[in-house]
């Protein structure tokens, strides 16, 4: 039977327009479970450990939260990416302070001492070199986030042959005999499934407009 690829992606409006609704659980475990691995694994690059890491998420979601309500999103100004990436950023510096204040210091060490109010006066860890990382993990995290729904709404067996030959990079002769299957269906099953994780990556970068 065909399938309308279309259909695996429903359309719906703005993620940022529903989270501004408190009582709306849905959005807010979309929004968690797309972003969280982003804003731990920033934590954790920054030099946090797994806990420190996890207070990041969490107070930064909480934050999220909280500006929703009356939260203006400008494209034309900065990304939601940005935002989240400086909203993350405050959260590490502060989780730096408190593990100083933790050993005994008054959490002014150099390493992240603001000189000013101003995010962007951070120094190292909190500041330089996090725009890097977290670029190359906003990509990631994307297509790990895209991955989800698609391994859900397609055939087993094709998600598994996208798996072997894609993402873990056996060669194709091998992922045909393992699976039993032919080299051809193993192409097929790349084709169409590359093309519906695109799609969902393009729902996902859509969904912050």
């Amino acid at each position: 039977m065909h399938e309308d690829t279309d259909e695996l992606i429903p359309t719906r409006s703005s993620l940022l327009s529903r989270l501004k609704q408190w009582d709306d659980q849905e959005s807010w475990r979309d929004f968690f479970n797309t972003y969280w691995r982003l804003i731990y694994r920033a934590a954790t690059k920054a030099g946090l450990s797994d806990a420190e890491a996890q207070d990041v998420v969490q107070e930064t979601v909480i934050k999220v939260a909280k500006k929703m309500s009356d939260f203006t999103y400008d494209r034309e100004v900065d990304s939601f990416k940005g935002w989240l990436l400086y909203l993350t950023r405050k959260h590490i510096a502060l989780q730096y302070r408190k593990r100083q204040r933790d050993r005994g210091g008054d959490g002014r060490h150099p390493e992240v001492t603001a000189l000013t109010n101003s995010i962007e006066q951070l120094p190292d860890p909190a500041r330089a070199g996090l725009e890097a990382v977290w670029d190359a993990e906003w990509e990631r995290n994307l297509l790990e986030a895209a991955r989800g729904p698609v391994k859900r709404q397609v055939n087993p067996k094709q998600f598994q042959m996208f798996n072997f030959y894609v993402l873990k990079e056996w060669p194709v002769g091998e992922v045909a005999k393992a699976l039993s299957v032919t080299v051809a269906q193993v192409y097929l099953a790349k084709h169409r499934i590359s093309g519906l994780v695109k799609k969902q990556i393009a729902h996902l970068k859509a969904d912050l407009i």
